[in-house]
């Protein structure tokens, strides 16, 4: 069974934490964090303090994406926050390894996040220091693109360099996600799915995710 991991950038902000409530109990997995700060992509969104009240609020997992230059400057205050999993990019990272033990040295599961022009082969020389690795299959900074259909090849790829390197790290889409593309990303090889807009503009979030799931 896939993760369904619902980004709040598309959550109602006026009403957060029961948001948090209404998407764990619709059935959620994770609760996806895209962070950003206006260098990296062209969008700011929040910092730890979003993912401190997402704890407070919620027992789901919490996957921060940071979409961010010098991620290494502020993992150790996300993880301090509660983050569980925290992706960074490999395009904002100079020292990819350093910042991938940094946070694993706070006990919280590490990822590499990849724009659609990044090549898989930038990440073959760490994919055994890798929890999970995601995949953008739309340009990072805004919410309600249009997924990119060469992420496909990439991601079955993906999953055939993991399987060569006997890695369990998790494929992680995001961009694009819902009922008409599930399926393809799933079978290439996904397992875990972000979600935006396909969620929160919807008055069901349970039925949405049910949705989600049968096609997968």
């Amino acid at each position: 069974m896939g993760i369904i991991a619902p980004s709040i950038l598309s959550a109602d902000f006026t009403r957060l934490g029961e948001e948090l409530i209404n998407i764990e109990q619709a059935g959620a997995d994770w609760i996806h964090i895209d962070v950003m700060d206006g260098q990296f992509v062209p969008n700011i969104s929040y910092g730890p303090i979003i993912v401190d009240a997402c704890k407070r609020a919620s027992n789901l997992v919490l996957d921060v994406h940071l979409m961010i230059e010098t991620p290494d400057l502020i993992i150790p205050e996300f993880a301090r926050a509660g983050a569980n999993y925290i992706s960074v990019h490999q395009e904002a990272c100079n020292h990819l390894h350093r910042s991938l033990q940094l946070i694993k040295s706070f006990g919280i599961k590490a990822g590499v996040a990849l724009n659609p022009a990044t090549p898989l082969s930038s990440i073959e020389w760490i994919v055994d220091q890798l929890d999970f690795v995601l995949i953008m299959s739309v340009n990072p900074g805004f919410g309600g693109q249009n997924f990119i259909e060469s992420s496909i090849t990439k991601i079955k790829n993906l999953s055939k360099m993991l399987k060569e390197k006997n890695s369990t790290a998790i494929i992680q889409v995001d961009g694009g996600i819902n009922n008409s593309t599930i399926k393809s990303v799933s079978e290439a090889g996904a397992t875990s799915f972000v979600a935006g807009s396909a969620i929160f503009n919807t008055e069901d979030y349970k039925e949405t995710i049910s949705s989600l799931r049968q096609n997968m």
